[in-house]
């Protein structure tokens, strides 16, 4: 028996629906909205002859920067959040926060793909641009609490991202928020937390830890602070991995050579495994049982 042509050519098609818009000269389209001509035209390998992998090396850093872009609206807003007393919806931003933090440390993985000796087919393109110089991790760190202020000036060629760091390091950071959070529902938060100079790196106060001590010890009686402190924990422990991640890439592919930007490579890296943003968090763990 032999198969209608018919229906063997079209077995393996998905004819459009009557309703689909297909005309898009007066109407926005997808590209239209997402404003793919620029996106997709924004990669300019700058190897010369061409190289295959700078591509990746370029779109995996610029997909970073759009998800920290993500990250610090989400940051933001949870901050403003804790300062207007709506825990619920601020512990909504940071549920946010963690799956965004956990696409960025997966897309280590691509970047791993990428060999010694390829990477030294572009490395020398690259002159001295760094991830240490991307303006939107630094925001990020000054909106959970590793404030340096030295950091502002690596920015002074570009004053917008220099004015918005200088904005940052004035402000309050999150976790300074979900202090001052604390002292307005009745937590006897020290006045050294409270009264701190922010822009200063924030220092862990043992006064504080007995405070979270009060909270562990009897959880059920402090819901929604106990939850904020192990969301946070979430947050701190993501942005480890990521920087853990981040290390262990540049580890396989450069070794113990310098960074482009001039830094000690693995060894600068290495060192900021030790910054904690919420070190008492981690500290009232000694205390609990």
């Amino acid at each position: 028996m032999t198969a209608d042509p018919d229906t063997s050519r079209n077995a393996n098609r998905r004819d459009l629906e009557q309703g689909i818009e297909r005309d898009f000269s007066r109407r926005m389209s997808y590209g239209d909205y997402l404003q793919l001509d620029r996106l997709l035209s924004a990669q300019h390998p700058l190897s010369d002859p061409p190289q295959h992998d700078e591509l990746l090396f370029i779109v995996q850093h610029q997909t970073s920067e759009l998800w920290l872009k993500l990250l610090i609206h989400e940051l933001r807003s949870a901050r403003a959040l804790l300062a207007a007393d709506e825990l619920a919806q601020a512990l909504k931003r940071l549920a946010r926060v963690k799956h965004i933090q956990h696409t960025l440390t997966d897309q280590w993985s691509v970047l791993a793909t990428l060999t010694p000796s390829e990477y030294a087919q572009i490395r020398p393109f690259l002159a001295t641009s760094s991830g240490f110089q991307s303006a939107q991790y630094r925001e990020v760190e000054f909106l959970l609490g590793n404030k340096n202020a030295d950091m502002v000036e690596v920015f002074a060629h570009d004053p917008g991202a220099r004015a918005e760091l200088q904005q940052l390091l004035a402000e309050p950071s999150l976790y300074d928020e979900f202090a001052r959070y604390l002292h307005r529902r009745g937590y006897a938060v020290p006045a050294a937390v409270l009264d701190r100079d922010v822009t200063q790196p924030y220092r862990q106060d043992d006064d504080l830890v007995s405070v979270f001590a009060e909270v562990y010890a009897t959880p059920h009686e402090h819901w929604g602070v106990y939850e904020t402190c192990e969301e946070l924990v979430d947050v701190e422990d993501n942005f480890q991995q990521w920087r853990f991640r981040h290390l262990q890439v540049v580890q396989r592919t450069i070794g113990q050579r310098t960074g482009t930007g001039g830094s000690s490579g693995v060894h600068f890296l290495r060192r900021a495994l030790d910054l904690t943003f919420f070190p008492e968090l981690y500290a009232v763990r000694a205390q609990v049982g």
